[in-house]
């Protein structure tokens, strides 16, 4: 296995010794400081959090969700693309004692609105205007959320019960007194506890939501790591990440595999930049499905074919 980056070998043994994925998280943090964890694309060029911004963030970001007077065990919904704020909400709910309520971007108002009732969500953390279009009207009709979240600003209507804060405010707070907090709470935290409840996308009914352990993603996390280790070796990834966060597949291999490896996270544009964000960030690991393949291969063919009789030969 591969050295860390940071100041020690990242070991196998660490995912079972920790006991939730927020204490393995700072850990790794820790570990690996200043060296760049989360990427994304903005005004055209790729610009990293390190892995100390980040911990701090998710710190001052738990104790803010605790100002708000959420407590151990409330749910907090989450509807965003994949992005670096995904990753600081997810950790800082959990952070906070919460439970993370990830739900697709593709949601209609009615899996919103379920999924809302069916959690008891007591806050809504959602990117922008556009994912919040179907998710508003959720939000009137139900009786438990009481704050809404919002990475982006951007206009919200006047719900009365329902206090609205840009994500920013949220990030405010003295760092030192945030992490000390948590490190207290998260001590209370053991791998029985709940981290998340994962839901359907809904497409066969109405979303099913599956609780999900601290320590059963710790265990994926770890037989994962272990296969990647003793079959491919483990050194300094790079993930592209580009399937929904909401999906237990991405949320484990996507997000904490590379955290436990002290790996880096790219996010991607879009599907139809997929092609060139590969290109340029060259990522070492992929958590993909077969479909992926079968789109890329077509969208090739597709391109040969414009080229004419010569590129046709080649692929003969």
């Amino acid at each position: 296995m591969g050295a860390a980056r940071g100041t020690r070998a990242v070991q196998l043994t660490d995912f079972d010794a920790s006991p939730n994925l927020v204490e393995l998280f700072l850990a790794r943090a820790d570990e690996l400081g200043r060296k760049p964890f989360l990427w994304a694309k903005r005004d055209g060029a790729w610009t990293a959090l390190s892995w100390a911004e980040a911990a701090e963030c998710v710190c001052i970001a738990a104790e803010s969700l605790r100002g708000l007077g959420l407590n151990p065990g409330d749910r907090v919904m989450l509807v965003s693309e994949n992005r670096p704020e995904w990753c600081i909400a997810d950790l800082a709910i959990m952070a906070a004692g919460c439970v993370s309520v990830p739900a697709y971007t593709t949601n209609t108002e009615r899996d919103h609105t379920h999924i809302l009732e069916n959690s008891g969500a007591r806050a809504v953390i959602v990117s922008d205007a556009r994912l919040a279009k179907p998710l508003l009207p959720a939000l009137l009709k139900n009786d438990t959320a009481e704050h809404l979240i919002t990475f982006e600003e951007f206009r919200t209507p006047q719900f009365g019960r329902i206090d609205c804060h840009p994500w920013r405010k949220l990030l405010t707070g003295e760092a030192a007194a945030a992490r000390n907090a948590v490190e207290a709470r998260i001590a209370g935290i053991g791998r029985d506890h709940t981290a998340c409840i994962i839901y359907t996308s809904g497409t066969g009914g109405a979303p099913r939501g599956v609780i999900q352990h601290h320590g059963a993603i710790l265990r994926n996390v770890d037989g994962a790591a272990r296969i990647l280790a003793n079959d491919f070796g483990w050194g300094d990834e790079v993930f592209l990440s580009f399937l929904p966060l909401s999906h237990a597949y991405e949320h484990t291999g996507g997000q904490f595999l590379p955290i436990g490896m002290g790996a880096q996270i790219y996010y991607a544009e879009a599907l139809d930049k997929l092609s060139s964000n590969i290109e340029e960030v060259r990522p070492t690991i992929m958590i993909v499905v077969p479909r992926l393949f079968e789109v890329m291969r077509a969208r090739i063919i597709k391109h040969i074919e414009k080229q004419g009789r010569m590129a046709n030969s080649l692929m003969d």
